[in-house]
């Protein structure tokens, strides 16, 4: 419910100050002021100040029809506010500042940087032209339904283009180049082993098993670690949501190294298949980064 007809703007501000409610939202009521016009309040917040509410003219054009701005008209209040709602996870650039580039590839580049200028985050970038931009989006759009500790988690994305994702930061990068490292390179057994619990430990619970979800390329390139030690599940591209099990597209492209066999003779992935992925990563921990099936 987003239409308070009558609804003085003091009322407008305590009801969408009181607790429950969070940035972004709104409600639309008739203007105290004027005529044949509507106010649109939102939430928002700012540095200075905190908490706020921002009020919205919405102006009747004579034949019918709403507007905000005159460059800019809908036949209906519900069509207004449609094209006016964003989705929660979409933040502006102009929050965003990268400041160092960790890495780059075909489709794009990974960049440390800062959200609203206190929170590091890292920004998955990606190259105009180089893929479908649904595509890419699609990643971003499977993370907001992955929520575990042991998954990367995703904080915001910006969708015109170049579009951004933007996730938790780890310091220490993917688990194969910090296994190579000289702190990586001397861990002792104990703590190899809880690097691969912490990996394996999406499958208990409240992990895999329960949202249907297979990665489809885990391997130490895509686990990230932090600075204290903890890693979690990077790299959703392959990643889905299933029933039961997914069948790929004829001519998609898989990590053979670390696929299992049904997956690489029939195209068929499972939960199961994951396991199998997952039996190869313990494999790099304990050699410390070798490629598997070395030759």
């Amino acid at each position: 419910r987003w239409y308070f007809r009558t609804l003085s703007r003091k009322d407008a501000e305590r009801l969408l100050l009181s607790s429950g409610n969070k940035v972004g939202s709104f409600l639309v009521r008739e203007s105290e002021t004027t005529k044949d016009a509507y106010s649109l309040s939102v939430r928002d917040n700012n540095s200075a100040h905190g908490d706020i509410i921002k009020h919205y003219r919405i102006r009747s054009l004579d034949g019918g029809g709403y507007y905000i701005s005159p460059r800019m008209t809908f036949s209906s209040l519900p069509e207004l506010i449609h094209h006016y709602s964003r989705d929660e996870w979409e933040i502006p650039r102009e929050a965003l500042k990268l400041v160092k580039k960790l890495g780059s590839g075909q489709f794009g580049e990974v960049w440390m940087g800062y959200y609203k200028n206190n929170i590091k985050v890292a920004v998955k970038t990606m190259k105009e032209g180089s893929m479908d931009p649904d595509a890419f989006l699609a990643e971003a759009n499977l993370m907001k339904k992955l929520q575990h500790n042991k998954l990367v988690r995703l904080y915001a994305v910006v969708t015109k283009q170049p579009i951004y994702i933007v996730t938790e930061y780890m310091a220490n990068g993917c688990l194969l180049d910090f296994l190579k490292t000289e702190e990586g390179s001397q861990l002792n057994l104990p703590k190899l082993i809880d690097i691969s619990a912490q990996v394996g430990a999406q499958w208990v619970g409240k992990g895999s098993k329960r949202m249907n979800f297979i990665h489809r390329d885990l391997r130490a390139a895509n686990i990230l670690v932090s600075e204290t030690l903890c890693c979690k599940i990077a790299d959703f591209g392959l990643a889905r949501l299933i029933e039961n099990e997914y069948l790929a597209q004829e001519g998609a492209k898989f990590p053979i190294k670390w696929t299992a066999p049904e997956a690489i003779n029939y195209g068929v992935f499972t939960i199961k298949s994951d396991v199998w992925s997952f039996g190869i990563l313990l494999t790099e921990i304990i050699t410390f980064g070798r490629i598997p099936y070395p030759g």
